[in-house]
């Protein structure tokens, strides 16, 4: 299995082939989070799944965050290459959980901790974060959550 850093570097020379900016630049901009990763962590290790999925993942939520502002004040011409990126960026994430198998999950880790109420949401989200990284988002985990607790 090709690891993230040669998956990417095979699609941005796809991308400069085919002329794609929206995906050259989406692309750049994991490559630019992967090397800002490596040198904090101090060394020029390889990052782990777990990480590579968090540093995606923050990468979209970036983007998502930037489009939605711009919509708010009618600047579609800007949220739309934000949202580009964010399918691009996407590519690289494991597939996302359906709602309905995203709940029955969330349930049963409810089930498991013996969670009650909404006071039980703190502990309940840690292992539901952890367990559903990068198969689900933190809103969506969240929003499980509150419809089964509340």
């Amino acid at each position: 299995m090709m690891s993230l850093k040669e998956n990417l570097m095979v699609k941005m020379k796809e991308a400069m082939k085919s002329k794609d900016t929206v995906a050259l630049e989406s692309l750049r901009a994991i490559k630019s989070e992967i090397l800002l990763a490596q040198t904090k962590s101090g060394a020029s290790e390889e990052l782990n799944e777990a990480e590579e999925i968090a540093l995606l993942q923050k990468l979209v939520k970036q983007r998502k965050d930037s489009a939605a502002i711009y919509l708010t004040q009618n600047r579609k011409d800007l949220a739309e290459p934000e949202l580009a990126q964010v399918d691009v960026i996407s590519r690289f994430l494991p597939e996302q959980m359906s709602a309905d198998d995203l709940k029955k999950l969330v349930a049963e880790i409810i089930e498991t901790v013996g969670a009650t109420s909404m006071k039980d949401m703190g502990k309940v989200m840690g292992i539901a974060a952890a367990k559903l990284a990068g198969k689900a988002d933190g809103k969506a985990i969240s929003a499980a959550i509150k419809e089964i607790l509340g």
